[in-house]
């Protein structure tokens, strides 16, 4: 059983903004069902009343999203006093919110926890912002970039920055002209003047924040990012560069962003070439695609990184082709001829064996949380051991860090969707308000 605060009295939340009431959203649909009733029937709007509508829907997007910002924060407030009424640790208070918050909006649960930090932020700190924000004056984008910038402040200098950015409507008017460069900027002036040794221990801070990431990009390719203290970044370019003018002085028939992709793969995994790299290559596709005959897809994953196909299988047997012989791998997985199902495995350990934990992370590359695009690096009992769970492949998913933290808060459920020994087809997860989301099913 679920307890639920009904109505709980929050007065921080009173008189800020007010909630979407049954005629605004009729409007809304009002609008949105007019401007397609019109362009089927063939009678087009005037440009004029097209411009209008834009604009009128972009402040209702703005207000749309204040009022979201408030509803975050008031799930917040009323889990946090429905748990500290149960006893929970206040460490432990609110946990799960973030991920409610992600689920709610169709988002990963990263973004969740941004969404939630800036509807916190704004309720209780800038209201005045908020309140730009529920007007027009400012897109959910630059109201986040403004709570961004004063993170490092104390909550009487964040109240002083939003006093003096948006307390007067004439300030408010200036703040909803400047573009996004220009609000960042304007927010770390006043929050340098204010405090400036929480700006300069937040810039010493920031280093520990340095990383590398990858993540797919269109036509078969990959997006390496990496976070880098600025001397370090302005190192590495400049290096790259050189080796770019040296080349193209030489002759070279590659443009310069070509040779510094290039200088970048060799440089860092010692190679001559960079389109010969070593692979171990995670490939999902059928005999003939591997072979070159076939015209299916490849699902080429990267360990730790997630999935970075589907690729036609044309591309992925040239991967293989072109590594070196003593650097290629393939690993297979088999499956019953009639079904293309995997084979089942199971087990009486607590925790899922290597094997299963690859497989699972071979097929379903990614969190199988909805709109979770973090890599899976941690097999899941789906249904919980402790109540009854199997260690085994019809029992198992592939989470993300958070996402198998979320799961394990009181409230939280989830049972495997499809019959059979395999792994589910989907999940269907539950959150402590009764809301279900279900994966969705890939072959």
């Amino acid at each position: 059983m679920t307890t639920q605060l009904m109505g709980p009295e929050l007065p921080v939340f009173e008189g800020i903004l007010e909630q979407p009431d049954a005629s605004s959203i009729a409007l809304l649909a009002r609008v949105v069902g007019e401007s397609r009733t019109g362009l089927a029937l063939g009678v087009p709007l005037a440009d004029a009343e097209r411009v209008e509508r834009l604009s009128a829907l972009e402040d209702l997007k703005s207000a749309a999203a204040a009022a979201q910002a408030l509803l975050a924060a008031e799930l917040d407030e009323s889990r946090r006093m429905v748990e500290q009424a149960q006893g929970v640790p206040v460490p432990e208070q609110g946990r799960g919110v973030a991920h409610e918050v992600a689920l709610a909006r169709r988002e990963s649960p990263h973004a969740g926890g941004r969404l939630l930090g800036l509807g916190k932020a704004l309720v209780r700190e800038m209201p005045h912002t908020l309140d730009a924000l529920r007007s027009g004056a400012v897109s959910e984008w630059r109201a986040t970039l403004l709570v961004r910038e004063t993170a490092c402040l104390s909550r009487e200098d964040r109240s002083a920055v939003d006093d003096e950015l948006a307390g007067t409507p004439e300030a408010a008017a200036e703040l909803g002209r400047m573009g996004t460069r220009a609000i960042v900027a304007a927010a770390r002036r006043v929050a340098y003047r204010l405090d400036p040794q929480a700006v300069v221990d937040r810039t010493a801070r920031a280093a520990d924040d340095r990383y590398v990431s990858l993540r797919p990009a269109p036509d078969c390719m990959a997006q390496l990012t990496a976070l880098l203290p600025v001397a370090q970044g302005v190192a590495a370019y400049a290096a790259l560069k050189a080796e770019a003018d040296s080349a193209q002085a030489s002759g070279d028939p590659r443009t310069r962003g070509q040779v510094m992709a290039d200088a970048l793969v060799t440089g860092i995994t010692g190679q001559e070439r960079a389109d010969a790299v070593p692979v171990c290559v995670n490939l999902v596709m059928d005999a003939d695609a591997l072979l070159g005959s076939g015209t299916g897809t490849a699902e080429v994953s990267a360990p730790g990184a997630g999935s970075v196909g589907p690729i036609p299988a044309a591309i992925a047997a040239g991967i293989l082709s072109a590594a070196p012989d003593h650097g290629r791998w393939i690993r297979r997985l088999f499956t019953r001829p009639a079904t293309g199902q995997l084979v089942a495995t199971e087990s009486r350990q607590r925790a899922f064996p290597a094997g299963i934990a690859q497989l699972i992370t071979l097929v379903h590359p990614t969190c199988r949380t909805p709109w979770c695009d973090a890599p899976a690096i941690q097999a899941d009992h789906v249904r919980d051991l402790a109540k009854g769970g199997a260690t085994a492949l019809h029992n198992v998913q592939g989470l993300c860090q958070a996402c198998n933290l979320a799961k394990s808060l009181p409230g939280w459920r989830a049972s495997p969707i499809g019959n059979g020994t395999g792994p589910p087809v989907a999940v269907a997860t539950t959150t402590p308000t009764g809301h279900v989301y279900t994966s969705g099913s890939e072959p």
